[in-house]
């Protein structure tokens, strides 16, 4: 008992000295600042290595043609975006409806293989973070318009959104649309997705119809949108 009690005193003084060491260290070197005008610069500091970032990112981001080879990347890519962006908004058993029948290797496949049709990867350190799919011609969901583009998907993974990288996809979809002296960009957004009307509305598309997208079982309404390039 005796021994007990004395190893329980040495384990209490041990405890007490760790915590006065803590203690003295967390006075003299706070985790945060103690002051308005600290508290500020803190702020400031970590805005400036938040913009730092998204900066390091903007500029690593390269655009990839993706083929067959890139199929099993694609089908992940093409499944994860989709299902954080619009799992929120509709049922489990129509997402998996949508996603085994509209997103499977075999339809993907067929869309790399479709001459009609061109599929870009954003990534960032070799790792892929978003998507899109253009599609001309007779390949166009509606219209199929020879002097079109339509763009069927712009997606990137949820922890990059608001870092830009849209932006760098849709770009590219202009440099592409110039390359090969297109009248107009087209598209459909559903009309419950308001971040991605906010963006096409920010880059100058407006809206001239809409269409029925059917997701699952589910028939909802899209927007369908258009920039003219001759008014850029």
């Amino acid at each position: 008992m005796a021994d007990n009690i004395a190893i329980d005193i040495q384990l209490k003084n041990y405890m007490a000295t760790i915590l006065l060491i803590l203690m003295y260290y967390i006075a003299k070197f706070p985790p945060y600042p103690q002051t308005k005008n600290g508290f500020s610069q803190y702020k400031q500091q970590l805005s400036n290595l938040s913009y730092n970032n998204e900066v390091r990112i903007m500029n690593n981001i390269k655009i990839k043609r993706v083929s067959i080879d890139d199929i099993d990347q694609f089908e992940k890519i093409s499944r994860q975006t989709f299902f954080e962006t619009f799992s929120a908004g509709n049922t489990e058993e129509n997402m998996k409806k949508y996603l085994n029948e509209e997103l499977s290797i075999v339809k993907l496949t067929e869309e790399i293989n479709d001459e009609n049709s061109e599929t870009y990867f954003a990534t960032l350190d070799n790792l892929v973070i978003g998507y899109m799919k253009l599609n001309y011609g007779s390949s166009q969901t509606e219209l199929q318009d020879n002097s079109a583009i339509e763009i069927e998907r712009i997606y990137t993974l949820k922890e990059y959104h608001g870092k830009g990288i849209g932006q760098i996809l849709y770009n590219h979809v202009l440099e592409i649309a110039r390359q090969k002296n297109t009248d107009y960009i087209w598209l459909g957004v559903w009309e419950a997705n308001p971040r991605a009307i906010n963006f096409y509305n920010k880059n100058g598309f407006v809206e001239f119809d809409k269409h029925i997208f059917k997701l699952g079982n589910d028939e909802q309404t899209d927007i369908m949108m258009k920039l003219k390039l001759n008014n850029l």
